[in-house]
């Protein structure tokens, strides 16, 4: 499939017409009397989500059934209002206007809601490893998947493109793995990115995580269509429109020329303010992701959120019963850790950052320091810094990147890294 694309000239964002009319083009007419599954982000991610659902079910009008899924991940299933909120409807469209488009969250844990469509054996998951191999990866990996999935005839992803922690890149198929998958492949990849390391993983198009889910996603047979976008700020940029690979490639281009900021020298300190729609430090922690390349060794970042109160809903007896450790930590006494989820691992990792263990000693690159809701006592339990979120005036931090000091009044989205 050719793909589709239409890109707003640097600093410029697409109009409502534009966005249709690309819409109409890559998708009018193409499933008509079809059964389509749409799989869209959460809250976590910056788009203009209620415009293009609007736009999406007008164009697809002559769709046989219409149903939209939340590719959720492990992240929190939303109630009925949430969903309304996330797609921006209201109650009287929802029985109206909507009554017959489907909203729908994805269930990870829920074995009924998923069914296996292939396995990895250890072999396969050598060769997609290469030198990231290690012995702590699972010998097998069951890949299973939503059943909504096999119940439709045509698949659309709808979702923005952006620097990423696990797969390098965010977007296409990551939104059937981790999105609607279950537990051993969001396992598997988290723990494989966090093997490659943030630093040699995020920003990068080809990594042995994103090789997984894509060499998983050639084993759904149902059709997919994707619609890849790039967005500025919280509006879209980039539409791509075509197959899986091919669209979101063209949208990882144009990701690398935008999303990245590149800087001449590190800075040792940081103030890296992580936005409302991170509800959960689960992915608040994109705060540090996004900013570690740009940071000293030996220098500091601060996670400003002070409207967090919550680790994780999902995660949190574990994150609390572990921490926020480096890699080597976790290799180090590998038979200590080895019954924690490996995505949870991954992200105590992410979050922490780089570092090396010396003589038994933990010495990350960077230390970090949260400043939330969540208190002193336990930002200590998790291994993190603390500080009093009242404590700070974004005045002092502004205009200081001369003296090595960086304000971030958005974090979590543009990749931070030194231009060598």
């Amino acid at each position: 499939m050719v793909v589709i694309r239409k890109i707003a000239p640097p600093g410029k964002t697409l109009s409502e017409l534009e966005m249709r009319n690309v819409l109409e083009t890559g998708l009018a007419g193409r499933f008509s009397r079809q059964k389509v599954l749409v799989l869209i982000p959460d809250h976590t991610r910056s788009l203009p989500l209620p415009l293009l659902f609007r736009l999406l079910v007008e164009v697809l009008y002559d769709a046989r059934q219409l149903n939209f899924m939340v590719a959720l991940g492990t992240h929190p299933a939303l109630e009925e209002k949430e969903l309304m909120r996330l797609v921006g409807i209201t109650t009287k469209e929802r029985t109206g206007r909507y009554a017959k488009v489907g909203l729908l969250n994805h269930a990870w844990d829920d074995p009924e809601a998923l069914e296996q469509v292939y396995t990895f054996e250890q072999d396969q998951i050598k060769l997609l490893a290469g030198e990231r191999w290690h012995s702590s990866l699972p010998e097998r990996i069951n890949v299973t998947i939503n059943k909504a999935v096999n119940n439709h005839d045509q698949i659309i992803i709808l979702g923005p493109t952006f620097p990423h922690e696990v797969v390098g890149f965010s977007g296409g198929a990551k939104y059937f793995f981790p999105g609607i998958s279950g537990p051993e492949m969001i396992n598997a990849t988290h723990w494989l990115g966090a093997l490659s390391t943030v630093l040699g993983t995020i920003g990068i198009k080809d990594t042995p995580a994103r090789r997984m889910i894509h060499a998983a996603a050639e084993k759904i047979k149902t059709p997919i269509t994707l619609i890849a976008l790039t967005v500025n700020g919280h509006d879209v940029d980039g539409i791509f429109i075509g197959d899986l690979i091919s669209a979101w490639e063209e949208a990882v281009d144009v990701s690398a020329t935008r999303h990245i900021h590149r800087f001449d020298k590190p800075f040792q300190r940081v103030l890296s303010c992580a936005p409302p729609m991170y509800d959960e430090l689960w992915t608040a922690a994109k705060a540090m992701y996004k900013i570690e390349p740009a940071v000293a060794v030996g220098g500091e970042v601060i996670i400003y959120a002070p409207h967090l109160s919550e680790v994780s809903r999902v995660h949190g007896k574990y994150i609390y019963e572990i921490g926020y450790h480096i890699l080597p930590y976790f290799l180090s006494d590998w038979e200590k850790y080895r019954h924690i989820p490996l995505g949870v691992l991954a992200h105590s990792t992410h979050m922490r950052g780089s570092g090396i263990m010396e003589n038994g000693v933990e010495k990350p690159n960077v230390r970090v320091i949260l400043s939330s809701q969540i208190s002193a006592e336990d930002c200590r339990r998790l291994n993190l810094g603390y500080l009093d979120p009242a404590s700070i005036n974004i005045k002092d931090w502004q205009d200081r990147e001369q003296e090595g000091i960086l304000y971030v009044p958005k974090a979590g989205e543009i990749l931070h890294r030194l231009k060598s």
